[in-house]
C-alpha cells in the first residue's frame, strides 16, 4: 500500500539532510574547485563559485552571521556578470 507523502514531510527531510552535510566542507571544496577553474580561464569556475557563494549564505543564516548574506548575494552578482562576459562569443559569419 502506498501512502500519500505531503509536501511538509519532504520538506522537514531536506532540512534534516541539510543539517547532516557539512557546508563548512562542501564551501571548501567549492572555493578550491572555482579558484582552480577560474586559474585555467574556465567559465564554469563561476557558475561553481556562484553556487559556493549561496553556501556561504546558507551558513550565515545558520549561524546568525548575517553579514554573509548581502556579501555573497552581491559575489553572485558579479560572478553572474562574470560569466557573461567570459563566455566564448558566437563569431559573426
Amino acid at each position: 500500500m502506498i501512502l500519500p507523502v505531503c509536501p511538509q514531510v519532504h520538506l522537514r527531510d531536506m532540512l534534516n539532510t541539510l543539517h547532516l552535510i557539512r557546508l563548512d566542507y562542501l564551501s571548501c571544496v567549492l572555493t578550491v574547485l572555482a579558484t582552480v577553474l577560474i586559474g585555467k580561464k574556465l567559465w564554469q569556475g563561476w557558475v561553481v563559485a556562484a553556487f559556493n557563494s549561496a553556501v556561504v549564505c546558507v551558513i550565515g543564516v545558520r549561524t546568525a552571521q548575517f553579514g554573509f548574506v548581502p556579501a555573497n548575494l552581491l559575489c553572485i552578482a558579479l560572478y553572474t556578470s562574470n560569466l557573461v562576459n567570459w563566455r566564448p562569443k558566437k563569431q559573426n559569419q
